[in-house]
């Protein structure tokens, strides 16, 4: 009569959900011996298991932004599809008026003039020192000597000289835009709120998107290797990773959650040449060194619970309660008492 109950069966589920699996718990290590050998055997090995996986991912630009006219007027002209603009730059031209884009992320909401404070002025006025204006002090208010600056730069821009800037004159982003998109055409007519440009950052980023199983793979600052239509490999960074909800267009089929995640290219050069394209995106979600190693199937479900191996010594065997540890590529790290490389365990059938 066995010290130890052990159902022989191969665990199957543990199989199915390998790669999220990790530390499950096992007993005293206690042997038990058994009289009846399984059909087959394998080695313990001591090998590096790696948790990897390869998805598709876009190559493309960071995030999309929508920008909207603050005034109304006619569109005399536009920043064409694919420019970069940068600070100080014209966007978009409402009769014939430019509207300039500035760094910031606050958006501009009133009119700024002589006598007001808030943060809004100091970001203004960081821009205007930026652009190369002096003569005033770079703080939350805007004095007469903002407003002379302030028409220095409206000078050069061709526009009125009033010490003044309207909302609609100025758009606001973190830094440079990629023009995506047209929102509207010369000799559009639009008002306050109309859709002007869709613009991007400037940085080529790639994006995937993963199920909810995989979540694993999606770290924040984890490093990844990205493989460009050409075959280079080229290192990269999670640098977002949000949930999303999709809409199925199937009649009552429930929305489905996903993982999207976006990734910086360490390398821009590589990926230059590409506006959009697919690309192979290799995650590493765990990786265990130096590790004692099992196929998977050979664990036992021990019936009072966690998993154990049987050892095969000579025509006997024995069985050792186990802790199982990172599962990958088929195999599973355990740790156990008696457990060595090249000891042999039994596969149940």
């Amino acid at each position: 009569m066995s010290e130890r109950s052990v159902r022989r069966v191969a665990v199957v589920a543990v199989a199915a959900a390998a790669a999220a699996a990790v530390g499950f718990g096992g007993e005293d290590g206690s042997t038990a011996e058994a009289n009846d050998l399984p059909p087959a055997t394998a080695e313990v090995t001591r090998q590096t298991l790696v948790d990897a996986e390869t998805v598709d991912g876009e190559l493309g630009y960071d995030a999309e932004t929508a920008l909207t006219s603050r005034a109304d007027g006619t569109v005399t002209w536009l920043a064409g599809t694919g420019a970069t603009v940068r600070r100080g730059g014209t966007l978009y031209r409402l009769d014939d008026e430019r509207v300039v884009l500035l760094y910031g992320t606050m958006p501009a909401y009133r009119e700024l003039r002589s006598g007001l404070e808030g943060a809004d002025v100091k970001q203004f006025e960081r821009n205007l020192r930026a652009l190369g204006y002096d003569g005033f002090t770079v703080d939350d208010e805007y004095t007469s000597a903002t407003a002379d600056a302030v028409r220095d730069w409206q000078e050069d821009l061709g526009l009125p000289e009033t010490g003044r800037v309207e909302p609609g004159r100025i758009a606001y982003a973190a830094g440079p835009v990629r023009v995506d998109a047209l929102g509207a055409a010369v000799g559009d007519v639009v008002r306050s709120g109309a859709s002007m440009l869709t613009v991007t950052g400037t940085a080529r980023v790639v994006s995937v998107t993963l199920d909810v199983d995989d979540q694993r793979l999606a770290r924040k600052g984890a490093t990844v290797r990205v493989t460009t239509p050409d075959g280079e490999d080229v290192g990269g960074k999670i640098t977002k990773v949000e949930s999303v909800v999709e809409e199925s267009d199937a009649p009552d089929a429930e929305p489905e959650t996903k993982i999207e995640v976006t990734v910086a290219v360490d390398k821009p050069a590589a990926v230059a040449g590409y506006d959009q394209a697919s690309v192979d995106v290799h995650f590493t979600a765990s990786e265990r060194k130096d590790v004692l190693t099992v196929p998977v199937a050979a664990l036992l479900a021990l019936a009072e619970g966690g998993y154990g191996l049987e050892i095969i010594q000579g025509s006997t065997s024995r069985i050792v309660a186990v802790e199982a540890g990172l599962f990958a590529d088929g195999r599973v790290e355990v740790t156990g008492e008696g457990l060595a490389e090249g000891t042999t365990v039994g596969m149940p059938s």
